[in-house]
């Protein structure tokens, strides 16, 4: 078995391969234009994604979605911490920025406070 260039197979890593279903009108369009550019089906669909991609970048709407996304990733990130620290403790979160939650005090049984209370 031959082996990979390692060049190539760190390429391989790197990339996705996708695969599209095209009407074919549009499949003759664009391999008409590849033809006409020198260029192959795949990079005309690269460059268009790159386009969309690099118009998404600076979409002020998308911008606000995608803020409103994170910040509830950060809520819920924090959320999930802050059961953990009161399942386990601070133990469970060294290293972590969030702290234990606060507990009342120590509750107490009825059967405890029954033991507790003086004879009488």
């Amino acid at each position: 078995m031959e082996e990979k260039p390692q060049q190539q197979e760190q390429e391989e890593q790197r990339t996705k391969t996708l695969g599209i279903r095209l009407d074919e009108g549009l499949h003759a369009q664009l391999s008409f234009i590849a033809q006409l550019t020198g260029s192959t089906i795949t990079d005309e669909i690269r460059r268009s994604i790159e386009a969309r991609v690099q118009t998404a970048q600076s979409d002020p709407e998308l911008i606000a979605r995608a803020e409103e996304v994170r910040a509830q990733i950060e809520r819920e990130a924090r959320a999930r911490q802050q059961a953990i620290a009161g399942l386990f403790g601070v133990t469970a979160l060294a290293g972590s920025e969030i702290e234990a939650p606060k507990t009342a005090g120590r509750r107490t049984t009825r059967a405890s406070r029954d033991e507790s209370a003086p004879e009488g």
